[in-house]
């Protein structure tokens, strides 16, 4: 393991336990804090913008619910300060109609038409880097265990009755963290424990077994576009 990459892991373990150690830790990567920020902004950041609170609180966040069985402690903080980012975004929008939306600027145009078509192009591109950014980690960290995009998608389930088991194990997986580190720690998907625990078959199971790699990945590893849109397809429509 890269030295430097041992020691962030080592403070970041240290700093779960003592406050100061975690506002020390925050204070020595707020060059990387400010950078993942200005990713998002498309430019630096300023003390007084709401984005940079949000960049340092999403890395505490991280900090908080790091293990190092999910591998690189930076890589983890750029998906919590993205995510939290774009949660930020997709709220204010929200709020946005809470404004005088109907009155006009100085060329007459309604400011509905004019902001909100901004923010919507804003937002689509948003959401489309993040989520080729999150396709491109996810893909390499499969490759640690043997698993392709492809692999999944020839692998996924194609019948209801399928699916429903996947859901099964996938759900009891969640519920029980220690399956999930033990499938991080050893690359295996424990399909015997899985089957027996959520109490389905273990022949769908070994069936779908790269599928059950990229779903329990996105699980763990905070993948929260892929997560939600997988979790819209366990359960039918249900996003969680």
């Amino acid at each position: 393991m890269d030295p430097n990459a041992h020691q962030i892991i080592f403070q970041v373990y240290a700093a779960k336990k003592d406050s100061r150690a975690a506002d020390r830790l925050i204070e020595d990567y707020m060059p990387f804090i400010k950078s993942e920020t200005a990713k998002f902004l498309k430019r630096s950041p300023v003390q007084s913008d709401d984005e940079l609170s949000i960049a340092m609180f999403a890395f505490y966040e991280a900090i908080r619910s790091y293990s190092r069985l999910k591998g690189s402690f930076l890589k983890f903080a750029a998906l919590q300060i993205r995510n939290r980012l774009i949660d930020n975004y997709r709220r204010e929008k929200r709020n946005f109609g809470h404004v005088s939306l109907d009155a006009e600027d100085d060329d007459n145009n309604e400011l509905m038409d004019t902001i909100m078509d901004d923010h919507n192009d804003y937002e689509e591109k948003e959401l489309r880097e993040a989520t080729k950014q999150e396709i491109e980690e996810l893909s390499a960290q499969m490759e640690d265990f043997g698993v392709s995009m492809n692999d999944v998608a020839d692998n996924s389930p194609r019948q209801r009755r399928t699916l429903e088991v996947c859901q099964k194990a996938i759900s009891y997986a969640r519920n029980n963290p220690d399956i999930l580190e033990d499938f991080l720690r050893t690359k295996r998907v424990p399909i015997a424990r899985l089957a027996e625990g959520a109490e389905v078959e273990r022949k769908s199971l070994e069936r779908h077994r790269r599928y059950l790699v990229a779903v329990l990945l996105i699980c763990t590893n905070g993948y929260e576009i892929m997560r939600g849109h997988i979790m819209q397809v366990l359960k039918g429509g249900e996003a969680t």
